[in-house]
């Protein structure tokens, strides 16, 4: 049982909340995995939630749902929200970033890439050599489009470039949106990447600060953190995912490869 001295002044709390690796569906950082830790976070009515990020993106769907989840919890709460950035916080990673309102980065730290890409492999070539037919029925002129065993169809290709521009340009309104004047007036939305201090020279982040020393100055040195992480399901904690972990690790190393980590 606690009990409360009358008239005395509660200790600051703030909510962590760890964000870390791919965002994607099933086996990465998503939504549904997500939403348990950020609603707990924001019920505990703290002074503010720290979000440590530490990924190299991904789907830009589950970027987005996880952002407005943070926006609209911070929003109905009223609770400010700080991000930290580790590694990198690229592409969706940012994103994620952006739902806060003020960013600090690691003199090291990666941040940026906003951009989209789709990547994939050609073997029409590969198949032929090898006297391979491809045999493909469809209902539905597009049903086969960008098929990897077929040469490509420039019409395809325009039609997905025009699919990656229309989620290029969601990203680009949400971190004009989320940061405002205070980007610097060139286009930062190429997908480069920015180190440390020069993301804040452009106004990708606030500060150059990490977790604790920044939220003693603002709130204080009694200030209390609370630690919210992301949990494995009941098949990985028991090694029962063996082969399903090894290949999305592989698919995680990849990706934070881009960026040298």
């Amino acid at each position: 049982m606690k009990f409360r001295i009358p008239f005395r002044k509660p200790k600051p709390n703030v909510s962590v909340v760890r964000l870390s690796g791919m965002i994607a569906s099933g086996r990465g950082m998503n939504d549904q995995g997500v939403a348990p830790l950020l609603e707990k976070a924001f019920g505990r009515k703290p002074d503010a939630v720290a979000l440590v990020i530490n990924s190299p993106g991904g789907s830009p769907v589950q970027s987005s749902l996880i952002g407005a989840r943070i926006r609209r919890l911070a929003d109905e709460k009223e609770v400010p929200v700080y991000a930290f950035v580790e590694d990198v916080a690229a592409s969706g990673g940012y994103w994620l970033a952006a739902a806060a309102d003020e960013i600090y980065v690691d003199p090291s730290s990666v941040t940026g890439s906003i951009g989209v890409i789709s990547a994939g492999f050609g073997l029409h070539e590969l198949i032929e050599k090898y006297g391979i037919e491809r045999r493909v029925y469809t209902a539905g002129t597009s049903k086969s489009q960008l098929d990897p065993f077929r040469p490509e169809n420039p019409e395809d290709v325009e039609r997905l470039k025009g699919i990656l521009e229309e989620i290029h340009g969601v990203f680009k309104d949400h971190i004009i949106k989320s940061r405002g004047d205070k980007l610097a007036d060139r286009d930062l939305f190429t997908g480069e990447i920015w180190v440390g201090q020069k993301a804040v020279d452009d106004g990708l982040a606030d500060g150059v600060g990490h977790l604790v020393p920044k939220m003693k100055e603002i709130f204080g040195d009694k200030v209390r953190f609370k630690v919210f992480g992301q949990k494995k399901g009941i098949a990985a904690r028991f090694g029962l995912a063996v082969v399903d972990d090894a290949f999305h690790q592989i698919e995680e190393r990849a990706a934070f490869s881009r960026f040298g980590m």
